[in-house]
């Protein structure tokens, strides 16, 4: 026991100090061990440990918790509803499933109108992508199902390919809707495809070349087109077909020729039912924090009117038009017509994005109110099955609801069970209820679509906002929303997003530039136009732009260098070459002029001496053309004499500006501040290049500073370091770059220097 007690803490000891060496060991090795560079570290991450031989194997071998990983991954409701905490959120979600759910029905009988189809889809498309959503979205708020912009962009669709004729006064009503409701159908399914095929190769991010300006610019355009698509049904008129460029003018413009043909029953009931549901909306907005749900004004509206539609027979006495036969129960699912989809992908591919944009914007301002993350990609994909599967049970197309969204929210709703609640309450309408609509006027739904549009028209403030914030910006909402409203949704969008990227090409090509100063007592650098304390440093010139230098702005970017630099320079190296010239022409004249008197004189002479002296001149003629040559060469690229590495402490003493009689610039060194750059490409390379070549012409020698390490190993790739230019003009920073050209007022031989390079 003795032994063993005394051991022990010596085993202890040896087991600390073995435990400390294996640490220091480890510490080395990691200290010694090389930097791995990022492809390096992408080899490591993609193969790990696995022999590069049997990499197949690897891929094929998944093992079940790979597979699992990936179906979490894709059906988030396996993630989230088995930790549902029941007895926090059951009630809200119960709550604000019913409140949707009461929004639900009177939209999406009002928004089946817009997409040119009977109100009956429109619960259709209420129910089945509500509960496919439920199980693949990641926002817990958003409530998805119709909405008035994705009806209305349907409903040009369905109306230039299966338009109704209107020459006689009977309408073939069901081969009208025999022939758009596979049109609707198909361009769901064609929809939900290319949002699923986007997000399973990771293409939300496509939806930040929708900026907020043009988003908010095409959403208020379209809210003019519902607008004036429902005027039909206020005034109770039978318009054209319109469809293409300019079909919202002719529209209206039909509708006030044909404004003295309203029927008066439909202009009343649509006229009592909008203030109806204005008056329940200012209610609610007073009384939101007294009442525990808002009062469903849309759905008290739709059982009053169709009582009294019923009750007053509004068809048959006022000729108010109605819904009528809503059939009962679901209808079977139908293959797409795949031969319309020629047809129909241009449009479908605009659907999608637009769609795709406002769920995941609306998604993004929710998860960030309460702290959850929604990922985009997954956000397509789930948009896109519940496009794709409800194009099979005849649904059209649909997206995000801004309205019902915040009611959802706003009515204590936490998940999607509150979702998927509104979709079985819509299921049992669908089912039984449905019939008992069938004398609502189509006067009250066009009301209730345009009561709605109060949010929507309500952006037309942004002008006022935006002329005082961004003058950019504003011009993006301008032209997004003059473009949409002439040449229709589809083109519009299109000419939204090339107009703001061509804007930003723009606005790229006139960057700000600058010449900078030195703070006194500091190494801070900024523009002396803009900071009284800055002051340049005598004898040295710093150039900034605010943007990158690429092929679209690399010529503004030399103009205003010289421009800014006080020299003209362009005019200084036209005016050497020039004389350089007339010195080499006016050697030539003299050496002409020489020649012919030494043939004179040999003429005079000897024989013997006419040789000796014609040797001589011809040696003497031989070296002067040399010189000549030599003096020219210097003058058109005084680069050229540091092609061993090194750099003459000045030009040749006849090729210099005093020399020649040219005033020289006020500085010696300029610097060029490169920390905007975010890449290089070949035409700012050569961009570069040419401004080291002219400013050394006029024997000012040129630094490049801050550049970042991407950008100097674009230059690198880009072969722009030889000779001439080498690492040594590279500067860390602005004030290394002035440290260095005051020591060295003139180019210098290579050599190691004190300050910090690149």
């Amino acid at each position: 026991m003795g032994l063993a007690d005394a051991s022990g803490p010596r085993d202890t000891q040896a087991l600390l100090s073995a435990t400390q060496a294996m640490e220091l060991r480890r510490r080395d090795y990691h200290m010694e061990r090389p930097l791995l560079n990022q492809e390096h570290l992408e080899e490591l991450g993609r193969w790990g440990s696995a022999p590069r031989t049997h990499q197949w194997r690897t891929w094929l071998q998944c093992s079940r918790a790979q597979a699992y990983a990936l179906l979490l991954q894709h059906l988030p409701v396996l993630v989230w509803l088995p930790r549902y905490p029941v007895r926090d959120w059951l009630l809200g979600d119960l709550l604000s499933g019913l409140s949707v759910a009461i929004m639900q029905l009177p939209q999406g009988l009002a928004y089946a109108l817009l997409a040119g189809l009977p109100p009956v889809f429109g619960l259709y498309s209420s129910f089945y992508p509500v509960f496919i959503y439920f199980l693949f979205g990641t926002s817990r708020h958003i409530s998805v199902g119709t909405f008035a912009v994705m009806s209305v962009m349907v409903g040009s669709v369905t109306e230039s390919l299966a338009p109704q004729a209107l020459n006689d006064s009977m309408i073939n009503e069901t081969a009208r809707d025999a022939a758009r409701v596979p049109v609707a159908s198909t361009l769901s399914v064609l929809v939900g495809l290319f949002q699923v095929g986007l997000g399973l190769i990771h293409f939300g991010f496509v939806v930040t070349y929708l900026s907020e300006p043009l988003v908010r610019g095409y959403t208020t355009a379209a809210a003019v087109q519902v607008f004036v698509s429902q005027l039909k049904y206020v005034f109770g008129l039978h318009l054209s077909s319109h469809s293409g460029p300019l079909s919202l003018i002719y529209t209206v413009l039909e509708v006030c020729w044909k404004l003295p043909q309203s029927k008066v029953g439909t202009v009343v009931t649509a006229a009592v039912a909008g203030v109806v549901l204005v008056v329940v909306k200012l209610l609610n907005d007073k009384l939101q924090q007294q009442l525990p749900m808002p009062i469903p004004g849309e759905l008290l509206t739709l059982i009053g009117a169709t009582g009294i539609s019923y009750g007053m027979g509004l068809k048959h006495r006022f000729e108010v038009d109605v819904v009528g036969n809503i059939p009962a129960g679901l209808v079977p699912p139908v293959a797409p017509n795949t031969k319309l989809f020629s047809k129909l992908v241009g449009s479908a591919f605009t659907i999608a994005v637009v769609g795709f944009a406002i769920a995941i914007s609306l998604g993004k301002i929710f998860a960030l109110r309460h702290g959850y993350r929604v990922d985009s990609n997954q956000e397509l994909v789930a948009l896109g099955l519940s496009n794709l599967i409800g194009g099979i049970f005849q649904c059209f197309p649909v997206s995000c609801s801004m309205s019902r969204s915040l009611v959802q929210e706003s009515t204590g709703g936490n998940s999607q069970v509150a979702g998927a609640i509104s979709s079985l309450f819509i299921l049992l309408i669908i089912v039984k209820l449905g019939k008992l609509f069938h004398d609502l006027p189509k006067a009250v739904l066009a009301a209730i679509i345009i009561v709605n549009l109060k949010g929507m028209l309500r952006q037309l403030s942004d002008m006022r906002s935006l002329w005082k914030a961004n003058r950019a910006d504003l011009l993006i909402w301008l032209v997004t929303f003059t473009a949409t409203i002439l040449l229709n949704l589809d083109l519009g969008l299109v000419v939204a997003v090339i107009f703001s990227l061509l804007l930003v090409v723009v606005r790229t090509q006139m960057p700000h530039y600058s010449v900078l100063g030195q703070v006194p007592d500091t190494d801070i650098y900024r523009d002396v136009a803009e900071y009284s304390e800055a002051k340049e440093v005598p004898g040295v010139k710093v150039f900034r732009s605010s943007a990158t230098v690429y092929f679209a702005n690399a010529e503004f970017y030399s103009d205003a260098l010289k421009q800014r630099c006080g020299v003209d320079v362009d005019f200084l190296i036209s005016q050497k070459k020039k004389l350089l010239k007339k010195q080499e022409q006016l050697k030539l004249k003299q050496l002409q002029k020489e020649e012919k008197l030494q043939k004179q004189a040999a003429s005079s002479k000897g024989a013997s001496v006419s040789i000796n002296v014609n040797t001589s001149l011809e040696d003497m003629r031989s070296n002067n053309v040399e010189d000549c040559k030599m003096m020219v060469s210097s003058g058109d690229k005084m680069e050229d004499a540091t092609a061993n590495g090194q750099e003459d402490s000045k030009a040749p003493d006849g090729s210099t500006l005093k020399a020649l009689g040219l005033p020289q610039p006020d500085f010696h060194s300029l610097i060029l501040d490169l920390g905007a750059l975010s890449f290089v490409d070949t035409v700012c390379l050569k961009s570069l290049k040419n401004i080291f070549h002219d400013f050394r012409e006029i024997e000012v020698e040129v630094y490049m500073a801050a550049c970042h390490s991407p950008v100097v190993s674009q230059l690198e790739a880009g072969h722009f370091f030889d000779a001439s230019i080498t690492k040594k003009h590279l500067f860390a920073s602005v004030h290394d770059a002035v440290t260095f050209a005051l020591q060295h007022p003139r180019p210098v031989p290579d050599s190691p220097v004190s300050v910090t390079r690149l």
